[in-house]
């Protein structure tokens, strides 16, 4: 079984790194969300939606109120096993934080990954990327619907709520269906 050095080594060698990728003056004004995938290939997905700028920093700002303790980001870029995603809105408590948090990257995911839903993301990419997220070390993913529901899930499969944050809203108060 190969080492994740070897892997990343592998993956530097195939495709492009994430420092390389934020270096990049071509890459820098390109008007697209930009990840790799595990071949260090550029994925490029349309700019958000209207309803996806509105609720990234709502459900930010919720975080920050309902989890004052740790630290909220959003387009986090986050290394996982098929490259580096970037995940919409993410709580840290400051443990995880002061551990994997680099220049470029978080190399752990966070506790808390939202992803907002938009009209180009497919049911396989989200699975995949929560899939992915757990296997980062998320303790939890959420989903923000393209109707601004949020759907909460722990490794085991979909919650009512979420354990950290347990009152954070089903419909955030500028999010409503």
């Amino acid at each position: 079984m190969p080492s994740a050095q070897t892997k990343e080594r592998t993956r530097e060698q195939a495709g492009f790194t994430w420092e390389e990728i934020l270096r990049d003056p071509n890459l820098r004004d390109l008007p697209y969300k930009i990840e790799t995938n595990e071949h260090g290939q550029i994925v490029m997905s349309p700019p958000p939606s209207p309803p996806h700028g509105f609720r990234q920093p709502q459900i930010a700002r919720l975080l920050e109120d309902l989890l004052p303790e740790g630290h909220v980001a959003t387009e986090m870029p986050v290394r996982t096993a098929k490259g580096t995603k970037g995940v919409d809105a993410c709580w840290f408590s400051a443990e995880r934080r002061a551990e994997a948090v680099r220049e470029s990257q978080s190399i752990i995911a966070p506790e808390i990954c939202v992803e907002i839903l938009s009209p180009s993301n497919t049911e396989d990419e989200m699975l995949e990327k929560k899939a992915l997220y757990f296997e980062a070390g998320a303790e939890e993913v959420w989903f923000c619907d393209e109707d601004g529901r949020m759907r909460f899930f722990g490794p085991d499969g979909e919650h009512e709520q979420s354990a950290r944050a347990p009152s954070f809203p089903h419909w955030p108060p500028a999010c409503p269906p």
